[in-house]
């Protein structure tokens, strides 16, 4: 199949414009990211989006994997022998996977079977008598018994038949597309085994009865999760009567005899329901997966672009008991200037010591604000904080995957001088001031706002949260003279390599002046220059434009404009009131109207950061503990994770509350996501408690 006829199905898949598809694989052909296509490609692609590009591209290696596939099969029949053009035009006019592979299996090499030994043993007339709906009488059966070929008796003639019946009707492909088809319509009981835990997280899973077609991909997760464990069972199964008549209506004939019906039933419970369960699984599972990864890209994009504090001094705490509560203070880039360890809790006896120093180095260094970590003591810590008469904000932080931030080389390379306990308190104190410059230091699984994360195919999140990380880091833009190593990697265009040699040009030279001294930088040539220049700020640089993002290429254009208006560019950036007085015209401004609208929209308000401005969230402070919690209690929240079932909100008490996809709107919720995110505060009713197992029942639906 050649790339054109590819990018046809691609179009028909998804549903795009074959100019905007063929435009897209062009450009990733040639080395083009999804973000710059995006936003600076628009009149190439028809204005698709990052969704729309990535989803051409992840159709596309799809069709591919397909390709390759089909040809594997052609070649396999051809050198066999078993290619007949017949079979080959099927092959090559399959258009899913299931429908290849169902062409293929009869042909395809396999281990030695009970069917394969029976026409070793010449017993292939009496399935072709079977395949007739004829019954073998005792003089047909009586003419294969022989001894030395291993058939010592009629009943060993007829079920070595039926032994051949049954692996052809298993592998005939309109019989295991009904079957297919039968089977996932069935219900199925889930059974509790020996080791199902009482009090475990699967107790309720076991006595339900579900629907597979029907079956959410959250809970089918949980239920192999289960399954794994040993602690429940289940299996798809169809009653003998539905097997019979949907393989019966495509046999050609109404009842099948006895030793038909016989062979059927064997064909159904050894090979048909075990490979096609196999099959709804695999494909059930693939949708499970993508369903729970697409709920965690957009949990973590939220998380990526909560609202910063901005470029201000910070004292950051990361609680502890018994070895105290870490300290470090950072300046408004980041920078660790002290750190020290205090005891704030009342039964250490060290509170006027550590109230002290908290207020010395508050005063000192001119702190703005406060993060606390979230983690253990995190809740007496911040209580112990806004006790100390302070009129900064002082601000609970998600402490998820400080830990392994603070223990990865890339901690030890930024602050090699401190242990990891310090390392800890400076990211709490960072994902504060700039939580996405700091949090795509962590592995995104870290986070902590997945579903069933680890069940799900590694690659596929991997790949998709790769995606969140670059669109969430060039929709906000990046600052060249003050970005990490980390943040730099995923500019459009960059890599490690590339990355590192921006931050060592920076150590060696100073601040970059311009983006167009980027070109001086190891490694870089016009491609990665057109890929990350307008991914990448230089405040104030020489040229007015190298702080927003418009692309270089299309300076020439903000220069005609500001020409227009008889200013200079200087006075029109940032100058809404000017830009509003400019309008569109092809053959004025030889470009196209997207990229037009684009330029003049960025020249009214210049590199402005998309994400929302800080506002903090406040617990009540007479609710800190579990026991606290009491049915009927107005709470502020902080949405910490969504999932298809329902919403975790932090009330301040080391345990989320769940708020289910029945309490989240007086509507129906298809999509929680719709109607919360992760890092939104909100206000929340307690419906219950259950302490034995530190659960936590909430509702947005308030009276």
């Amino acid at each position: 199949m050649t790339n054109d006829e590819m990018m046809k199905i691609v179009a028909q898949r998804t549903g795009l414009a074959e100019r905007g598809v063929s435009a897209v694989l062009k450009m990733l052909d040639e080395g083009a990211t999804v973000p710059f296509m995006a936003r600076y490609r628009k009149e190439v692609t028809g204005n698709f989006d990052e969704v729309q590009i990535r989803l051409v591209r992840d159709t596309f290696a799809q069709v591919q994997d397909l390709e390759k596939r089909r040809q594997t099969i052609i070649n396999s029949l051809q050198e066999s022998g078993q290619g007949t053009l017949e079979l080959l035009e099927l092959v090559k006019k399959a258009a899913t996977l299931p429908e290849l592979e169902d062409l293929y299996l009869p042909y395809r090499p396999k281990r030695r079977t009970r069917a394969s030994m029976a026409l070793e043993k010449g017993l292939a007339p009496v399935a072709d008598l079977l395949a007739q709906n004829r019954e073998p009488t005792v003089e047909f059966l009586t003419a294969l018994v022989n001894p030395e070929r291993g058939v010592n008796s009629l009943e060993e003639a007829l079920s070595g038949g039926q032994d051949i019946w049954a692996e052809r009707f298993s592998e005939t492909p309109r019989v295991r597309q009904k079957l297919r088809e039968a089977l996932s319509q069935a219900e199925f009981e889930i059974k509790a085994t020996k080791k199902l835990r009482p009090e475990g997280e699967f107790r309720d899973l076991a006595g339900r009865t579900e629907r597979w077609k029907a079956l959410p991909g959250h809970r089918l997760l949980a239920l192999l999760r289960a399954q794994d464990a040993g602690e429940i069972s289940w299996k798809l199964d169809l009653p003998e009567v539905v097997v019979r008549r949907e393989g019966v209506s495509t046999l050609g004939f109404l009842a099948p005899c006895a030793s038909v019906q016989t062979a059927m039933a064997d064909a159904w419970s050894r090979l048909l329901r075990p490979s096609l369960e196999n099959e709804l699984v695999k494909e059930a599972k693939q949708r499970a997966d993508l369903e729970a990864v697409g709920i965690f890209s957009k949990n973590l994009a939220e998380i990526l672009l909560a609202a910063p504090l901005g470029p201000q001094p910070v004292l950051a705490l990361d609680p502890g008991i018994r070895t105290g509560c870490k300290v470090a203070v950072l300046s408004a880039q980041g920078e660790l200037l002290d750190h020290a360890v205090i005891f704030p809790l009342a039964e250490m006896g060290r509170q006027n010591e550590a109230r002290q120093a908290l207020l010395t180095r508050v005063q000192k260094f001119e702190v703005k604000a406060i993060a606390v970590g979230n983690g253990t003591a995190g809740r007496e810590t911040l209580d112990f904080c806004r006790e100390l008469g302070l009129t900064i904000p002082i601000v609970s932080v998600s402490e998820s995957g400080a830990s392994v931030y603070s223990a990865s080389e890339l901690a030890r390379e930024e602050l090699p001088n401190c242990d990891v306990t310090v390392r800890g308190a400076v990211s709490i104190g960072r994902r504060l001031i700039d939580p996405l410059a700091e949090l795509v230091k962590v592995d995104p699984a870290a986070l902590g706002v997945g579903q069933y994360q680890h069940d799900i195919d590694q690659k596929l999140l991997n790949q998709h949260l790769e995606d969140t990380v670059i669109s969430c880091v060039n929709r906000v833009g990046v600052d060249v003279n003050t970005a990490s190593k980390a943040l730099l990697t995923y500019v459009s265009g960059l890599n490690a390599r590339l990355a590192s040699a921006v931050v060592e040009y920076r150590a060696k030279k100073g601040p970059f002046r311009s983006r167009q001294e980027l070109l001086q930088i190891k490694g870089w040539g016009p491609k990665v220059f057109e890929q990350a220049a307008a991914f990448l700020r230089v405040r104030g640089g020489i040229h007015p434009l190298d702080a927003s993002a418009v692309h270089p290429e299309s300076y020439p254009l903000a220069e005609r404009i500001a020409q227009s208006l008889g200013v200079g560019l200087a006075d029109l950036t940032g100058n809404p009131a000017l830009t509003a007085r400019v309008s569109y015209s092809d053959r004025e401004w030889g470009v196209d109207q997207l990229t037009f609208s684009d330029v003049v929209s960025e020249l009214a308000r210049p590199g402005q950061d998309p994400r929302q401005d800080f506002e903090a969230v406040a617990f009540d402070p007479l609710v800190r503990r579990l026991e606290d919690l009491k049915e009927g209690m107005l709470l502020n929240g902080l949405v910490t994770n969504v999932t298809a079932f329902g919403a975790f909100v932090d009330v301040g008490v080391h345990q989320d509350g769940l708020v289910h996809v029945s309490q989240i709107a007086n509507t129906f919720v298809r999509d929680p996501l719709e109607f919360v995110k992760p890092g939104q505060k909100v206000r929340v009713l307690v419906l219950a408690v259950d302490p034995q197992r530190q659960r936590i029942s909430l509702t947005l639906r308030i009276p």
